[in-house]
C-alpha cells in the first residue's frame, strides 16, 4: 500500500483513493475489481452515488479472486441529509452495509450538514435533496449534535471505525468540536486550485482532522451539468500553468494537479474507469514540485465553487457554503 494518514481515531488512510460519484451502475462492479488490481485499496463511496451494491460486488470478487482481503481496504460511505435525524442513522449505515455486502466501514462521513425531513427507502432509494422527489425542500429540525452522537453510537456498535464530515465549514465545526465525544477523524471537502479553502485547512491542521479532497481537477467534473461557470473557466487539464509543470517533472497535468494536494498533505480520490490513467492517478505522491510550484498553483485561488445545492437546482433553503 502507498502513503498512509494517521486518523486521530488511531487508524491509518490511504492518501490516495478512487473516488465512486458518477461510476455508472453497469460498469461499477468491474472499475472497482480494476483499481484494486491496479492497486487502490481506498474507495469512497455514498448511499447517494446510487452504486453501492454494484461497488460491493466488485469488492467481493476481487476478495474472491484472493487479490484482497477485506483488512486491505479502506471503504467510505456517507450519511445523506434525510437520514440525519437520530433514529435515522443507524438503520442508514445498514442499508449501505448490506449493499456494499460488508460488515463495517472504514470511514463513514455526514454527507453534507443540514438535516433534511425523512423520506422512507421503501419510497424511494438514494432518496435525492427533494422530499417529494421533484422539487420541494424540506427541513428537520435536528440539530447537528443529536447527529453526531448517533454517528458515535456507530463506532461503539462496531459498524464503522471511524466517523467524519464533508461540506463543512468552521463554524459548525468549531461547534462540533464542543460537544463530540468522538472529534471527526476526516473531513472532505472540495478542492481544488479554482477552490483552495486554505483557512479551512489550517482549521483541520489545527484540530488534528485529515483533510480529503474531492473534485480534484476542477470544473472537469461538472461539465455535463451545464454550470456556466465551470463551462467559462479553462479545464485544469490545459491550463497554461499545469501543463507547463507537467512538461518540466515529466508527468501528466492529473499528476500535478494530484501532487500538489498530497505534497500538502491532503488525501485524493479521483476517479477514471481507464486502467492505465488509474495508475497514473495512484502514482501522484512519488514525486516532489519545488515550493515555489506549489504556491505558484495555489495562488490560482479564486473561491470558485461547483458543488453546491443552490448550483444543481433553484433553492433559497439550502445555502450551505454561505
Amino acid at each position: 500500500m502507498g502513503p498512509t494518514i494517521k486518523l486521530n481515531s488511531g487508524h491509518e488512510m490511504p492518501q490516495v483513493g478512487f473516488g465512486l460519484w458518477k461510476v455508472a451502475n453497469a460498469t461499477a462492479a468491474d472499475t472497482v475489481y480494476n483499481a484494486i488490481k491496479v492497486g487502490y485499496r481506498l474507495f469512497d463511496g455514498a448511499c447517494d452515488y446510487g452504486n453501492e451494491k454494484e461497488c460491493g460486488e466488485g469488492v467481493a470478487r476481487a476478495i474472491k479472486d484472493g487479490l484482497v482481503k477485506r483488512e486491505d481496504l479502506f471503504i467510505t460511505s456517507k450519511l445523506w441529509p434525510v437520514f440525519e435525524d437520530g433514529d435515522k442513522v443507524e438503520p442508514a449505515i445498514r442499508r449501505s452495509l448490506s449493499d456494499w455486502g460488508l460488515d463495517y466501514f472504514d470511514l463513514y462521513l455526514i454527507h453534507f450538514p443540514g438535516a433534511l425531513k425523512y423520506v422512507d427507502p421503501a419510497v424511494r432509494y438514494p432518496p435525492g435533496w427533494f422530499y417529494d422527489g421533484k422539487s420541494e425542500i424540506v427541513r428537520s429540525n435536528t440539530p447537528m449534535h443529536v447527529t453526531w452522537a448517533a454517528m458515535e453510537e456507530l463506532v461503539a456498535k462496531g459498524l464503522t471505525k471511524s466517523i467524519g464530515i464533508s461540506n463543512f465549514q468552521a463554524q459548525l465545526i468549531y461547534d462540533m468540536l464542543r460537544y463530540a465525544k468522538i472529534p471527526p477523524a476526516a473531513l472532505q471537502i472540495e478542492h481544488h486550485p479554482y477552490l483552495v479553502q486554505q483557512e479551512l485547512l489550517n482549521l483541520a491542521k489545527a484540530e488534528g482532522i485529515a483533510v480529503t479532497a474531492y473534485s480534484s481537477f476542477g470544473p472537469a467534473s461538472f461539465l455535463e451539468f451545464g454550470f456556466k461557470h465551470a463551462q467559462a473557466l479553462v479545464p485544469l487539464m490545459k491550463d497554461d500553468l499545469i501543463t507547463s509543470l507537467a512538461a518540466k517533472y515529466g508527468k501528466q497535468p492529473s499528476q500535478i494537479l494530484l501532487r500538489w494536494a498530497t505534497q500538502r498533505g491532503l488525501a485524493v480520490i479521483p476517479k477514471t474507469v481507464r486502467p492505465e490513467v488509474m495508475a497514473q492517478n495512484l502514482d501522484c505522491t512519488g514525486f516532489d514540485l519545488e515550493q515555489a510550484d506549489l504556491d505558484s498553483i495555489t495562488a490560482k485561488d479564486a473561491n470558485i465553487r461547483f458543488n453546491q445545492p443552490s448550483n444543481y437546482f433553484p433553492t433559497d433553503k439550502m445555502w450551505i457554503f454561505a
